[in-house]
This record gives C-alpha cells, sequence and structure tokens, in this order.
C-alpha cells in the first residue's frame, strides 16, 4: 500500500499529503480532535489510533480528491437494504460487464450472440436496453436476461437450456 501511495504523490495535492504524513506521529488526543472537526461528531469510542487515523485520512482524502461515484453509493445502498433484510444471508456482488464483452448463449441448438455497449446491448443487427428484452425476443416467453445469459451462480439459476 506504502508504494501505491508514493505513486500517486507526484499527482497529488502537497497540503493533503503533508497532513497525511502527521498522522502516524499524532497522539490520540490531536487525533480525535481532528475526527471531531472532519466528521462534525465524537469519534466512536471503540475507535483506537489506527482507526482514527484510516478514518481521517479517508476523510481528507475524499473532501481534496472527491468520493464514491454514484453507481458505486447505490450500490453500497442495495447491499446495506439485502444484509438488513436477510442478515444471515450471503451477500452476492451483480457482476459488471465492460462494453466490448460478447455473450454466447445456445438455445435449443442455435447460438446466439450478444455484444455489450456501453449503453445497452446489441443483438442481431439491433440494440436493447436490456438482456431480458433479448432472452425474451429469442424465446417468446419472458425471461431474466442475466439468468438466460449464465450470468447468475450456478446455485440461483434453473435449467434453463431449452432442451
Amino acid at each position: 500500500m506504502t508504494s501505491v501511495r508514493q505513486e500517486l504523490k507526484a499527482s497529488a495535492d502537497p497540503a493533503v499529503e503533508a497532513e497525511l504524513d502527521r498522522l502516524p506521529k499524532m497522539p490520540i488526543a490531536d487525533l480525535r480532535k481532528r475526527y471531531r472537526e472532519l466528521f462534525q461528531t465524537e469519534p466512536p469510542r471503540a475507535f483506537g489510533p489506527d482507526l482514527l487515523r484510516r478514518s481521517i485520512a479517508q476523510r481528507i482524502q475524499e473532501k481534496t480528491y472527491g468520493g464514491l461515484s454514484d453507481s458505486t453509493r447505490r450500490l453500497l445502498d442495495q447491499l446495506v437494504k439485502a444484509a438488513t433484510a436477510k442478515p444471515t444471508g450471503r451477500l452476492v456482488l451483480p457482476r459488471r460487464i465492460k462494453p466490448g464483452s460478447e455473450l454466447v448463449r445456445t438455445w435449443k441448438g442455435k447460438s446466439y450472440r450478444v455484444t455489450v455497449l456501453a449503453d445497452g446491448f446489441a443483438h442481431d443487427g439491433k440494440t436493447f436496453a436490456s438482456l431480458s428484452e433479448i432472452a425474451s425476443e429469442i424465446t417468446g416467453t419472458r425471461w431474466n436476461g442475466p439468468r438466460f445469459f449464465g450470468l447468475r451462480s450456478a446455485s440461483n439459476r434453473e435449467n434453463t437450456d431449452g432442451r
């Protein structure tokens, strides 16, 4: 982690880097004070010096360089809701397919190819907003597109090969 931070220093704000460099030497009383300044609340009692330093460093960098993207925030919100609804359940991250990827599915002996685009999916010369639209067009019935194209884990998938 240190080497990554050193590589990023070249394009970093010198004032931010100076403050981050001071954190390891700060006494816990000063860390708690800085935490209160940055978060506008008391630090959790369970936070020792290490967690205080990490929290402070994250907040300093977030304020200077920006925080999480809206899509990442939405994903985290979805995961929190899922964890709250099913506390002992397993959380599964949605797969992210990069534009340019090709999905291949065989249905009733015929292969179908779908290209992932930045804003949808291309199949048979047409653009679609979702995989479900394509799966429905191929099968003639409603389908969950990610399941049809094998993007769900085998444990969650029914036999969908159409044979």
